[in-house]
């Protein structure tokens, strides 16, 4: 598994989401680098780990980042969080704090748990990927950035940005797919004992802003809302990680 390092100061662990690379981050890293030592993750299947055959089920990565980064304040995006929330669960010693960023315990909706998606939306996406493979993957950028103040030129960002480190392997594609439809942490996550700090974008449409407070509540964690869609870094990098700043400078040392 790809993981680079850049800047200097406190350790940050960062993880993408589906479909994505570490790339991604790119503008918020740029607002990081000063205050802390960047540890920049592909996923297996994805960007610079795409011939990384290894799974993607949440626990299998976080054990894998652990073992390759020091100690670390984690910070995990969409797909990506729900590997920072396993690490915080199976990992607690390497896990110093913890930043979700538009993530949740839960991304599907079910009986007791309206603040998802409805379980179509992944399962279309993954009947999209054999005949369409690229327009699947726009398709599910454009769900990203709906809502956001910039919608159009976030879009286009992150469509230059997906293929920039290589196109992901289809099977992480279609087990990314599967884990963000069948993960559930809701009964886990009170158990997470690291400080905790969850970003959410007020328009997301993919995961809400009441799914985060609620996760927030239950972690006993500080939340906080952009005025943005599913990826906040890209329209609010500077403002971002000035949270991340002032939330690493409270953690004990």
């Amino acid at each position: 598994m790809r993981i680079e390092t850049q800047g200097a100061g406190a350790d940050l662990v960062m993880i993408h989401g589906w479909a994505m690379h570490a790339g991604i981050f790119a503008g918020l890293a740029r607002a990081l680098a000063p205050n802390f030592r960047l540890h920049l993750v592909d996923l297996p299947g994805h960007g610079y780990s795409r011939d990384d055959a290894g799974s993607l089920d949440p626990a299998d990565c976080a054990r894998r980042i652990a073992e390759q980064t020091p100690r670390a304040i984690w910070l995990g995006w969409s797909l990506g969080g729900l590997v920072a929330m396993r690490a915080a669960l199976d990992e607690a010693e390497r896990v110093r704090g913890l930043v979700l960023i538009s993530s949740s315990p839960r991304f599907v909706t079910g009986d007791d748990w309206t603040c998802g998606v409805a379980p179509s939306v992944f399962a279309e996406f993954g009947a999209g990927l054999a005949h369409d493979y690229r327009g699947t993957i726009e398709r599910f950028l454009a769900l990203e950035t709906l809502g956001a103040d910039h919608a159009r030129a976030e879009l286009r960002a992150l469509k230059a940005d997906v293929f920039a480190h290589g196109e992901p392997a289809m099977a992480a594609l279609t087990e990314g797919l599967r884990v963000l439809d069948a993960t559930d942490l809701r009964a886990d996550i009170a158990r997470i004992r690291a400080p905790s700090l969850w970003i959410a974008g007020r328009r997301d449409r993919l995961v809400s802003a009441d799914a985060m407070q609620w996760a927030a509540a239950q972690t006993g964690g500080r939340y906080t809302e952009c005025n943005s869609g599913h990826a906040p870094f890209l329209g609010h990098a500077d403002a971002l990680a000035a949270s991340i700043a002032a939330f690493a400078r409270e953690l004990p040392p």
